[in-house]
């Protein structure tokens, strides 16, 4: 029987392994390596966490972005004016795995079934097999969030072709060059497609629930001088989240399900506002509240509540939805349904122990499930400084 099983092999993933083998574990890890990153993320897309915020972790030193920058004889990236584009962290990623998770798999795990002591589980090769424990680290894969009047219009589901899509949805926007193009969001993936848009010759539209709801972060120099550090800026509120993250399952868990979603949530980077401002269209206060294609005009119209309740239309050669993320258990369909049903959890996710373990003994969660248990900090890279050593002990013990 395998001791452990890794789902995923994106950055918690492979932390997660490199950690388990740093105390002599064995393990065997599925998956195709920073996937989500290569084909959910779109060609030119910048990072908006800093340098200090983008490293792996692993349980040997030499192995930060900062060593793959020096290893590739690449200038580093160190300082928070220093801008991390999406293909860099992708190479860096994979090469973080070929150094600490050689053997991986890249295979899918189709099917994971609670079985006596241990997992049985079912790859797409055929092989079939036990484990005595599972960690989940599938990322954001199956949790792409479109709200329900966009849903509505497509019965089999946003996609890249059809009127309606998300923004995994496409790893180059390109292809929407002269192409009247509705974003809807207010977060750094809708401001930064919306920028990628226009800048690829599209005729861009934003549309934001919130009023003023588009708004920008600070440039490294104008941050308060007198708060604490953290990965994601100088504030009391960051620093606790993002070193604390032990302290976070203590909240009542409405308040840790408001945190997760508000906490570092719309905003866009410092370094976008140029690249925006001017050239995209933008809606703030508008609820959306329906969705339809115009036969004439072959373009989607969507009906909105305006400012003062006022109704009103946009119309579109497609719609974007860049609305983010939003754990639900029931999109990991690997999980047998049994498995699923006897998961104990906080809104859509697993509520866990704290050592990452679920109510189902020997099956894990890390990264993005995990955040609602442990804190926002869990939905970016640097939290594997947290997780995966914890988890790596954990399973180790057991």
């Amino acid at each position: 029987m395998t001791p452990v099983a890794v789902i995923g092999a994106g950055p918690y993933g492979l932390s997660t392994a490199a950690h388990l083998r740093a105390l002599g574990v064995p393990v065997r890890v599925f998956g195709s390596p920073m996937v989500s990153w290569a084909e959910q993320m779109p060609a030119g897309m910048l990072l908006k966490s800093t340098p200090a915020a983008s490293s792996i972790s692993a349980a040997v030193p030499g192995h930060t972005l900062y060593d793959f920058a020096r290893a590739m004889g690449e200038q580093p990236l160190v300082t928070d004016w220093d801008i991390i584009p999406v293909d860099t962290f992708i190479r860096y990623g994979r090469w973080f795995q070929e150094r600490l998770v050689p053997d991986l798999e890249q295979v899918r795990v189709v099917s994971v079934d609670r079985r006596g002591p241990g997992f049985d589980l079912k790859l797409d090769s055929g092989e079939q097999f036990q484990a005595r424990a599972v960690v989940v680290a599938t990322g954001l894969h199956g949790f792409a969030y479109v709200p329900e009047p966009l849903r509505s219009l497509v019965p089999d589901g946003p996609s890249a072709v059809g009127p309606v899509s998300h923004s995994s949805h496409h790893p180059d926007l390109r292809r929407f060059a002269g192409r009247e193009v509705v974003v809807v969001g207010a977060g750094q993936s809708a401001l930064e497609s919306a920028a990628l848009l226009a800048e690829a010759g599209a005729q861009v539209q934003l549309l934001a629930r919130g009023r003023g709801a588009v708004g920008f972060g600070d440039a490294p120099d104008r941050q308060p001088r007198y708060r604490p550090g953290s990965p994601f800026g100088r504030a009391w509120s960051l620093y606790a989240f993002s070193y604390h993250a032990h302290a976070f399952r203590y909240l009542p868990a409405p308040t840790r399900l408001y945190l997760v979603r508000r906490v570092l949530g719309p905003l866009g980077a410092w370094w976008l506002r140029e690249r925006f401002e001017g050239r995209v269209r933008v809606a703030s206060g508008h609820a959306l509240r329906g969705a339809r294609v115009d036969s004439a005009s072959g373009k989607v119209v969507l009906s909105t509540a305006a400012p003062g309740g006022r109704a009103a239309e946009f119309a579109a050669d497609h719609v974007l939805a860049a609305t983010g993320y939003r754990v639900d258990l029931e999109a990991l369909g690997f999980l047998a349904p049994s498995l699923r049903t006897a998961l104990a959890r906080t809104g859509g996710s697993p509520r866990l122990g704290p050592d990452l373990a679920s109510s189902v003994p020997g099956l894990y969660f890390t990264g993005l499930p995990a955040a609602a248990t442990f804190g926002p900090v869990l939905r970016f890279v640097c939290g594997t400084d947290w997780a995966s050593p914890r988890l790596a002990k954990a399973v180790a013990a057991a």
